[in-house]
């Protein structure tokens, strides 16, 4: 995978309920018009749901990898997606974001991703 991260001042807690509340995906991810679950919430290994892209299309996802308050990663449409983590660093935590090498390009939409992540999460 290729990765993007950004050290912040945050605390892992606040990055984690960031990147895991659905609610709050169309204000730090360019590509998600709106996500919801399938069935109850909250995101955890084998959740299920919607995600809109920015034409309004649906796609389905299903998250694939979850170690609470650390990782996460999903299949949109059955495709491997990104990957999201947390760590924990002396001045607050890093958020990383791994791409599939196929996928490359949607780096840089990561990378536009992560100052919104960081302001979402100082608020959290």
């Amino acid at each position: 995978m290729l990765t993007v991260a950004r050290s912040m001042p945050a605390s892992p807690a606040s990055a984690w309920h960031v990147l895991t509340d659905l609610d709050l995906w169309p204000r730090w991810g360019p590509t998600v018009q709106r996500a919801e679950f399938d069935g109850p919430g909250p995101l955890r290994l084998g959740s299920r749901g919607r995600v809109w892209a920015p034409l309004g299309v649906a796609l389905p996802f299903e998250v694939t990898e979850f170690d609470d308050g650390h990782a996460w990663a999903w299949k949109v449409a059955g495709v491997p997606a990104t990957r999201h983590s947390v760590t924990a660093e002396a001045a607050g935590c890093r958020v990383t974001f791994g791409v599939p090498v196929w996928a490359g390009p949607y780096a840089a939409v990561c990378a536009v991703a992560l100052p919104k992540i960081e302001e979402l999460a100082a608020t959290a």
